[in-house]
């Protein structure tokens, strides 16, 4: 196990082979379509024009978790056309939960549909959010959010795996959840699965990209408003 350099982040031998199997399998069913994963970055699969098809790929969401022996993480794969994401599947390997969506086709956990909660007040909620690898030396590493959510809401949940998170609140386990300073990788299939499950996800504008909130569309908004409040009453900077 080794760091990156350019940030505190865990690499793990399994991210790197995962990332390769992954990216090898999708290059072979589909030899023009380009990749964008979380090891190895933006490529094409073969030389040629840039395809209109690009994979996201996320092979281990949640190192920490899986270098420390906890089981949560997941596998993040996400497909986008024309920079319109069309396919999203988030797969937790240790309890077998392979969530899914298809643009216009709902959401799905094996096999079966999915909706997010329906609850439409803050204090019982039960929220997820995290924290970036950045936390100890940028001021916006999420804490004052954590502290102003605690004591409004039923309870919160810190699960490691944003794409994990996404799948959660698709599923109706979470009834909302935020997270500063993420990467495509992290959330390009989670994003989909909210949405095909009749949830919600704005992006908050002017925090560090990507930062985003996800619920049902009351649940979504009161997150996005009490984030405004926290930062002193300001004008909410949201987009869908």
């Amino acid at each position: 196990m080794h760091t990156k350099s350019t940030r505190d982040d865990l690499v793990t031998e399994v991210d790197e082979l995962c990332e390769k199997y992954i990216t090898e399998a999708i290059g072979s069913s589909f030899p023009g379509h380009a990749i964008l994963a979380e090891e190895g970055g933006e490529a094409d699969t073969e030389t040629g024009a840039r395809s209109n098809y690009q994979w996201v790929v996320d092979p281990l969401d949640g190192t920490t978790n899986y270098s420390q022996g906890i089981p949560i993480f997941a596998v993040s794969i996400a497909l986008r056309h024309r920079d319109r994401t069309v396919l999203g599947i988030v797969y937790q390997p240790l309890l077998g939960e392979m969530f899914s969506a298809v643009k216009g086709g709902g959401a799905y956990l094996n096999n079966r549909p999915i909706s997010v909660a329906q609850k439409e007040l803050l204090k019982e909620s039960v929220l997820a959010t995290g924290f970036p690898y950045d936390k100890s030396t940028h001021e916006e590493n999420n804490v004052k959010y954590f502290a102003h959510f605690l004591p409004r809401i039923r309870g919160m949940r810190r699960l490691g795996a944003a794409s994990y998170d996404l799948a959660s609140v698709a599923a109706g386990r979470f009834d909302g959840f935020w997270e500063l300073k993420l990467s495509p990788w992290d959330v390009e299939a989670g994003i989909l699965l909210v949405q095909e499950a009749g949830g919600r996800v704005v992006f908050l504008e002017g925090k560090r990209p990507l930062s985003l909130a996800a619920g049902n569309g009351i649940i979504c908004a009161k997150i996005a408003e009490e984030i405004r409040k926290a930062d002193g009453g300001g004008r909410a900077n949201l987009r869908l």
